[in-house]
């Protein structure tokens, strides 16, 4: 029997049992399991952590991390050692840049070569179709997630150093800015960003952090291959999912900010005590955080209902495809919508920008949204049963976690065993994707085989 070596973070290609390759969703979710689990164990030990932490909670934490998605059980700034926080920041970067991206860059770190199969799995994590330089592209994409975090914390630094002094400001800096560009939510304040809701530059570089973040290193790529000289060849020139990324997000945010003032600018306990200008900057802050961030500077616990429904569309949509967010993703969101208005008009193909989208990736994309709301159903259901708690938390806390968010409306403090494991496998799912477990438990077959057309009645 050949001896296949296990490179990286990844496990064999063949089982010992039956020497069949191993598909890319089981290689993606035991990839994540290796990390996932040896992180929660470390998590348990006193080093890390200032009263000691059960398995269980040390696995939701590691998950939360891993998943970037930011739901705690306790509070990071006071039950974490500086270990312990050093750990979750290192979780987080992994969580953020992928383990696939990982496993390269240390494949190429000690020399080693990737091979074919290691190769097509990074270049499907990285939303490449087509054939490219790896090794230059996961280059950039590391360069520039450290240079954006570089900058977001000396930014955070002017105004923490002077309040902390240089050791505990700079490290504070620091772990909101990896949080915040991975897309994490996590934060050494126990209010969150509460207490800055009326400074704009914390609250404006974090924004700007996640929201690079979420664009997806794809777009950013695209965009920096269509500078020449410094000038922007202009948007024509961009992939059309760099264009829809680009067009939708500003939507998003707009549609967001202006919906939460209108819901809750006569809310005193959200934003009715706040003045014109600092509504607008929380409602902004919020609108954008939704779409997996994790932060807040409001009391989530107080947000009327028609405000929580908007959060919760929000969440669900999330941030772009090969990102450091979550959701269904917006290049998918925004394909379904285009769908629907096409099959509405008559018309037989579905366009955006002067461009005709498959009906694979059509169908794909309806799939996503389908297993996704499926798999939701499920977690509420059991979520339910294991929790003494309204409908409407549930909901929020439950699509929350599916969609890395990590925002809390206080559930996540009360939750039962039971409800954290439920909550560990909606994080893990939301983060490695819906679509990709359904392959994995569906044991999907390709065939050849055309039946006739049949008829079915719809609608």
């Amino acid at each position: 029997m050949k001896h296949l070596p296990n490179h990286g973070l990844y496990v064999p290609l063949k089982t010992p049992q039956r020497g069949e390759r191993w598909s890319e969703t089981k290689i993606i979710l035991v990839s994540f399991l290796c990390i996932l689990i040896p992180a929660a164990i470390l998590m348990t030990l006193p080093v890390f952590s200032v009263s000691g932490l059960s398995f269980i909670d040390a696995l939701f934490t590691a998950t939360s991390a891993i998943s970037v998605t930011g739901l705690g059980v306790v509070d990071t700034g006071t039950h974490f050692t500086l270990s312990g926080q050093v750990l979750l920041l290192i979780l987080m970067q992994i969580g953020g840049l992928g383990q696939m991206t990982l496993s390269a860059v240390l494949l190429y770190m000690f020399g080693l070569r990737m091979s074919l199969r290691q190769q097509s799995l990074t270049q499907e994590a990285l939303g490449q179709n087509k054939v490219v330089n790896l090794h230059r592209l996961i280059k950039h994409i590391v360069i520039f997630a450290l240079i954006s975090e570089c900058i977001g914390t000396l930014i955070l630094a002017i105004r923490w150093v002077p309040e902390f002094g240089w050791q505990k400001g700079m490290f504070t800096a620091l772990f909101h800015a990896v949080s915040a560009f991975n897309n994490a939510g996590f934060s050494l304040f126990s209010d969150s960003l509460t207490q800055f809701n009326s400074e704009p530059w914390v609250l404006f570089t974090i924004a700007g952090l996640f929201i690079i973040g979420g664009l997806g290193f794809t777009v950013v790529s695209d965009l920096h291959r269509n500078f020449s000289k410094g000038v922007f060849k202009g948007i024509k020139h961009l992939q059309l999912h760099s264009k829809i990324m680009l067009v939708a997000t500003p939507c998003l945010l707009a549609f967001g900010t202006v919906m939460f003032w209108l819901l809750e600018s006569d809310n005193v306990t959200t934003l009715g005590a706040l003045s014109t200008g600092e509504q607008w900057l929380a409602s902004f802050f919020q609108s954008a955080t939704m779409r997996t961030a994790g932060f807040n500077t409001v009391d989530l616990s107080q947000l009327t209902h028609p405000t929580i429904l908007i959060m919760i569309l929000l969440m669900l949509i999330g941030a772009g495809s090969t990102s450091t967010g979550g959701g269904i993703k917006v290049s998918t969101f925004v394909v379904a919508m285009t769908a629907t208005w096409s099959f509405l008009r008559q018309r037989n193909h579905v366009a955006l920008f002067q461009r005709t989208i498959e009906p694979q990736t059509v169908t794909k994309c309806l799939a996503i949204i389908v297993v996704s709301g499926l798999m939701l159903t499920l977690a509420m259901f059991l979520l339910m049963i294991t929790e003494q708690a309204s409908f409407v938390s549930i909901m929020f806390e439950t699509i929350s976690a599916f969609a890395t968010v990590g925002v809390s409306g206080g559930l996540t403090a009360e939750l039962t065993e039971g409800g954290k494991l439920i909550m560990v496998v909606v994080m893990i799912t939301g983060r490695i994707g819906p679509l990709t477990l359904a392959y994995m438990l569906a044991r999907p077959k390709p065939s050849k085989l055309k039946y006739p057309d049949g008829n079915v009645l719809a609608g």
